[in-house]
């Protein structure tokens, strides 16, 4: 069994990738290593099962480097230095958190190391493998192509913009998954309009963070419209997709309280449902984890996380704040 070191004790980090890493573990009978953890500023509670690094050195020592995957789970700004630092102890699989930079520059900077440190980089990217977009590609044979794509994240992030995560725009939010999960439906595309808004709490204004959209266009002229409101009173993840012979909607799980996705499909002769588990993250991770130990390649995710990081950037300077999120 792969071991693991998880870089970054934040939300992601300590609440996303570490119970995840739990849930594989226990549906492996194989015995497994302690998982090592390192975050130079944070402390939390992590359990007997896991391990402490002082250092990217310390880590070395803890669990071996040509065997461990590192869950890179710092914020976009700050991805090339640990790669490096981990790099430099011999660490040579690394999972990185999406999107894989803040900026084209920090983008070049990581690939820059990648290529010359030779190492495995794979970007988070659960909504591309989810059971929900394996069905929604599985359509195309019945439905015909898709003529447009519609994708709509909702969710109110008052407290954590309060608090001053490392999110610089509602842009680096929800919408790296969205045109993640875009380029996988509709292939290479380009941006050809972008807005965001403010959020307002108050008499506080939090530019940039209340909600942003995108328009891209496919290279078969396919369009896909995203969306992000960070200040809506509910949650939604949905997805929809128009083909030339009917309509599907998809509904992502929208936290891990429930890991149960939702589709519905329309054609001029009925209507379907169906509720089926896609726990998506677990499942990426367990697909890239398999990637790393060499047993089912991963072509082409890197390529597209750094597509996913050019055209939110692309985005970005399209964009002129107005009052509301679209």
């Amino acid at each position: 069994m792969l071991g693991t070191l998880v870089v970054g004790l934040g939300r992601a980090g300590a609440h996303l990738h570490l119970p995840v890493v739990r849930t594989l573990r226990d549906l492996d009978p194989a015995p497994a290593p302690p998982i090592v953890v390192f975050d130079p500023v944070r402390s939390v509670q992590l359990g007997p099962d896991v391990v402490v690094a002082r250092d990217p050195a310390h880590a070395a020592l803890l669990t071996d480097p040509a065997t461990t995957v590192v869950h890179v789970c710092t914020p976009p700004s700050a991805r090339r230095d640990p790669v490096a630092a981990f790099a430099a102890a011999g660490f040579r699989r690394f999972l990185v958190e999406k999107p894989l930079a803040a900026d084209p520059a920090g983008l070049s900077a990581l690939l820059d190391l990648a290529r010359a440190a030779d190492l495995d980089v794979v970007p988070v990217g659960p909504w591309r493998h989810s059971e929900l977009t394996r069905r929604l590609l599985d359509l195309r044979g019945a439905l015909g192509r898709p003529v447009s794509i519609a994708v709509r994240q909702a969710k109110p992030r008052f407290t954590r913009t309060l608090s001053g995560d490392a999110h610089p725009s509602a842009f680096d939010v929800e919408a790296p998954h969205s045109v993640g999960l875009a380029l996988r439906l509709g292939g290479p595309a380009r941006v050809v309009a972008a807005g965001s808004s403010d959020m307002l709490l108050g008499a506080a204004v939090f530019p940039g963070l209340g909600g942003a959209w995108l328009a891209l266009e496919h290279e078969d002229g396919l369009r896909t419209e995203i969306s992000t409101d960070l200040t809506a009173p509910v949650r939604e993840r949905r997805v929809t997709v128009e083909f030339e012979r009917g309509t599907a909607v998809g509904h992502f799980a929208v936290s891990a309280a429930d890991e149960y996705a939702q589709l519905r499909v329309r054609t001029p002769s009925a209507t379907t449902r169906s509720v089926f588990r896609d726990d998506s993250l677990t499942a990426f991770t367990a697909r890239a984890y398999r990637h790393f130990a060499g047993v089912e390649p991963m072509p082409g995710e890197l390529a597209s996380g750094a597509a996913v990081v050019s055209l939110i950037a692309d985005a970005k300077r399209l964009a002129a704040p107005v009052g509301a999120a679209r």
